[in-house]
């Protein structure tokens, strides 16, 4: 029977639920235990997919095709387990549910309210999980902070699931913040006091405090919260500030929170197998070099925008004992001051994606720039497609082109909808998500890279490369070599004369994992260690291009 582990949070936001949600999973998984990961976010948006990367970062795609938070990142990450649709439930989607069960007439005529009718829903998004995918621990994290009105039908369905379920099969961990005061020179735990307070006035006793600090937390102030909070003081468990999150495990393995979280659900406890995850954090800190990589994008203002990038390119160079220093470029900036300003130095650069034709042409003039000065380069998705309109323009002379995206008026289209799409019109449903096959063609990069003739990717877009150019592009140099098995769609493209130019129209880093880097990454990072900064010679094709293929008359 699957035990059941709610994470809160108190105090402030972003306290680190999700990172510690994710370390228990590590934990129990390093004990042979099967662990699935849910994520209850308490905004009334349906899911992410429409908001605004600057108020909630990263969209992370599951295979299955949904728009999730960024923490379900963090989850398969420390895992290695694919999460689902059904590991991201937002307060949209319960009301969503309950209100068309209610049109339907499944309550026959009853008066629908938050209680029972929102909680039950909840309790029953809980259950699927357990049912759908049978793990021996089901961790589930309640976004939010404790006190936060809209967090009160979670807490109040989570409250009732002990009395459902039996008492030994659920256990509540809360984290809280027992921050430094410098003028008074001493740590305080009144927040977490008012914390626990704020929690219990709802029905929930923390078995478990998780207490965020950044300096050792003392025992006279463990055994303080503690004795306040009617929490066993083995059961208090420090979690100061490390220098990478893949440390977090191994600290609250040290803290003994597993051991505890084994006791209280009574499992049989069993010895950790870490020695590998240690390693990695061992390369992480002991790296000997540090490679400067640019990532040029338009929501750098917030970099959990990129986080599954950030994390895949701090994975692949632990394999060569390096670390990455993250550059940060507005495509903003490129487009007023040039890519000069902002490229040199660098050993590789990335154009992630977007949505949206702000910030677009300066990510172009880096695609442009990383190809002339032959530095290595990756484009993801929307950085892909930004290759292609750069080959256009500056290869194959077809100006003025442009994404239709973007430009619905542009004489060449080099990136289009596919014509099944034209008329649909709806946000958050409409595009090609969540995994895909993608053919390999051999002798190519990718195929060195990846080694094998076909792949599965995780993708978030609507436009497509455009096949009236497709022959055009052929004969500039490109190669397309990745595509759809049927070899409709154009997933991967390269540029043979360059050191590393290439281009997915998926998102490899949501497949990266600490102990399995992605090999699209892995690929770039040796490029860039590779890279001695003296360009090696650029391709003339640029200036006497030919074309030997007509385009097509509604194209000229």
């Amino acid at each position: 029977m699957t035990k059941f582990v709610f994470v809160t949070g108190g105090v402030v936001s972003s306290i680190g639920k999700g990172i510690l949600a994710a370390s228990l999973g590590r934990l129990l998984k390093s004990r042979d235990y099967s662990v699935s990961i849910l994520k209850l976010d308490p905004y009334i948006n349906v899911d992410p997919g429409t908001m605004s990367p600057f108020q909630h970062g990263e969209v992370f795609v599951t295979e299955d095709g949904a728009e999730t938070d960024l923490d379900l990142g963090h989850y398969e990450r420390f895992t290695d387990t694919s999460m689902s649709r059904l590991n991201s439930v937002t307060q949209g989607s319960i009301y969503q549910a309950v209100i068309n069960k209610e049109r339907r007439g499944d309550y026959h005529g009853g008066t629908v309210q938050v209680i029972p009718h929102i909680t039950h829903e909840i309790k029953e998004r809980i259950h699927r999980v357990a049912r759908n995918s049978t793990p021996d621990v089901l961790i589930t994290e309640i976004g939010g902070t404790v006190g936060d009105i809209e967090s009160q039908p979670f807490l109040e369905a989570i409250r009732q699931f002990r009395k459902d379920v039996g008492r030994n099969q659920v256990l509540y961990i809360h984290v809280t913040l027992v921050p430094w005061i410098p003028s008074a020179g001493e740590m305080k735990t009144k927040p977490t006091q008012h914390s626990v307070k704020e929690l219990r006035s709802i029905g929930i006793q923390p078995d478990i405090l998780v207490c965020r600090c950044d300096r050792p937390l003392p025992d006279s102030l463990k055994s303080k919260v503690s004795e306040f909070c009617d929490v066993p003081v083995g059961c208090v468990i420090p979690a100061q500030d490390v220098s990478t999150i893949y440390e977090v495990p191994l600290r609250m393995e040290e803290e003994g929170l597993a051991t505890q979280v084994i006791d209280l659900l009574r499992l049989e406890q069993r010895p950790p197998q870490l020695q590998k995850w240690q390693s990695l954090v061992e390369c992480l800190s002991n790296s000997t070099r540090s490679l400067e990589v640019a990532i040029v994008g338009k929501y750098v203002r917030l970099t959990d925008a990129y986080l599954s990038v950030i994390e895949a390119l701090r994975h692949a160079a632990i394999t060569i004992n390096s670390h990455v220093n993250i550059h940060w470029v507005n495509s903003e900036d490129l487009e007023k001051d040039g890519a000069e300003t902002h490229l040199q130095g660098i050993h590789g650069l990335v154009v992630p994606g977007g949505f949206g034709i702000r910030g677009v042409d300066g990510k172009i003039k880096a695609v442009e720039y990383a190809r002339s000065h032959q530095i290595p380069f990756l484009g993801l998705c929307l950085g892909m497609q930004c290759s292609v309109i750069e080959w256009a323009r500056n290869i194959a002379q077809l100006n003025p082109a442009h994404s239709a995206e973007f430009e619905p008026q542009t004489p060449n289209p080099v990136i289009n909808l596919l014509p099944e799409q034209e008329d649909v019109v709806d946000l958050g449903g409409t595009m090609r998500l969540g995994l895909y096959p993608c053919r390999i063609l051999p002798n190519t990069l990718a195929a060195q890279l990846y080694e094998k003739e076909v792949i599965y990717e995780r993708h978030r877009h609507r436009y497509e490369f455009n096949n009236a150019y497709r022959n055009l592009f052929l004969e500039t140099g490109y190669v397309i070599s990745g595509t759809s098995p049927d070899g409709r769609l154009v997933e991967i493209i390269e540029y043979p004369q360059h050191p590393f130019f290439i281009s997915c129209q998926f998102h490899p880093e949501f497949h990266s994992r600490p102990s399995h880097p992605h090999p699209l990454f892995q690929g770039f990072i040796k490029a860039a260690q590779d890279y001695t900064g003296e360009p090696l010679g650029t391709s003339e094709i640029q200036e006497d291009f030919t074309p030997k293929t007509p385009l097509p008359a509604n194209l000229v």
